[in-house]
């Protein structure tokens, strides 16, 4: 049976152990994303599977990297409670315990089973020397492919293609810069040290949040964030470019704060709405705020938390050809927040409710920087963007 809850939206991060590590060697960044989004990671054998009051419990030795509301995949049950197998979100863990919900009826499964950290489901098609392709297998999406070249330590260059036919043979690439110069950052120091990292996404998209900079500091934990997948378009025959690339140009991981789609973003999209022309870049504001200010350090609705009712109120963020010019679509998952001095009250990894247009909806925290990032991050230099982590998100 499939979970009793949404499973389409995962996350991941630095802080589960059993991710692989981001840091400035080389491949860093593709192994990240074939665990994250292709393969799964922290495979572990159960030693039980009891359910008792809509709750089932997996026992096992040791640790494992499954957090509250992560998504876990299950396998190797059989007879009676053999439905449990799939994608289930957790609910709570313990020592030696994960906890996922469920309306079968009491009992103890059987079989050899196991759990892991599910992929968002994306596909890996094509690769070669520190070099990846990775594309969503959802039939709903335009399926664009991701080409990453890892060769360097400290950045990878990425670029969206509309066709592939092998690694380095391929059309439609977005951005179409000769030098491929669109960079995603891994880390300000060429060394196998981890840097803090968080992957929010569903099967048609994600979001990347790095702190390059942790690596030198353990405190220097304001980062920068990337996106590549669909977005939801607004055209009512449809959209089928509607898939966008955020990145930067320069290629100095440890200064730069430009390419984030949650300040000042500009993103790069395939085509053009009317699907001509080729490699056109958008911007990307959120309908309530200032697009010039990073999320969490927006001055639109005052500090946070409001003096007049203690309420984060949020945001969507759209993606449209040009400042001034009608919404094309709306970026998914992502939540603005258009008030000031939230990182003295949000920070990594935090969760908080949502509101408004979000009540219902689990929210989880990061923090970006519209300052330096070679420094601790404070209310002047890092703001707090927030991701649906309960899904779905509008497609």
């Amino acid at each position: 049976m499939a979970s009793v809850v949404d499973t389409s939206v995962k996350y991941f991060s630095s802080l589960m152990s059993g991710m692989p590590a981001l840091s400035g060697t080389v491949g860093a960044l593709n192994a990240l994303f074939s665990a994250a989004l292709v393969n799964g990671a922290d495979n572990k054998s159960a030693t039980s599977l009891t359910i008792s009051g809509g709750i089932a419990t997996l026992a096992y030795t040791g640790s494992h990297s499954a957090q509250v509301d992560c998504v876990i995949a299950v396998s190797g049950i059989t007879g009676g409670y053999a439905a449990l197998n799939g994608e289930q979100k957790v609910v709570s863990v313990g020592a030696g315990v994960t906890r996922f919900a469920t309306s079968l009826p009491d009992g103890v499964a059987s079989g050899a089973i196991s759990f892991k950290l599910a992929p968002l489901g994306f596909a890996n098609p094509f690769t070669g020397p520190n070099l990846a392709a990775f594309q969503s297998t959802d039939p709903m999406g335009t399926r664009m492919f991701l080409r990453v070249d890892d060769s360097a330590a400290l950045v990878a260059r990425l670029q969206g293609c509309e066709v592939m036919s092998d690694i380095n043979t391929y059309s439609g690439a977005f951005p179409t810069l000769a030098a491929n110069a669109s960079y995603w950052p891994k880390s300000a120091n060429s060394n196998a040290t981890p840097v803090q990292w968080m992957l929010i996404g569903d099967t048609r998209g994600f979001f990347l949040h790095v702190a390059p900079t942790s690596s030198t500091n353990v405190g220097w934990t304001g980062g920068v964030l990337r996106y590549f997948g669909d977005f939801t378009p607004h055209r009512p025959g449809g959209d089928p470019y509607a898939c966008a690339l955020s990145y930067s140009t320069a290629n100095s991981p440890g200064v730069d704060i430009t390419g984030q789609p949650d300040f000042n973003g500009l993103v790069v999209v395939p085509r053009a709405a009317t699907g001509l022309s080729t490699s056109v870049s958008h911007v990307c504001a959120p309908y309530t705020g200032n697009s010039s200010l990073m999320s969490g350090a927006d001055t639109t609705l005052g500090r946070f938390p409001s003096d007049i009712d203690g309420k984060l109120r949020t945001s969507t963020r759209y993606i449209a050809p040009a400042a001034g010019r009608a919404p094309r679509g709306d970026l998914p998952g992502l939540q603005s927040a258009p008030h000031s001095e939230c990182f003295d009250s949000l920070r990594f990894n935090d969760r908080v409710a949502g509101t408004e247009a979000m009540l219902g909806r689990q929210l989880i925290v990061v923090n970006d920087c519209q300052g330096g990032i070679a420094q601790s991050p404070s209310v002047s230099s890092a703001g707090a963007t927030l991701f649906d982590i309960t899904g779905p998100w509008v497609r």
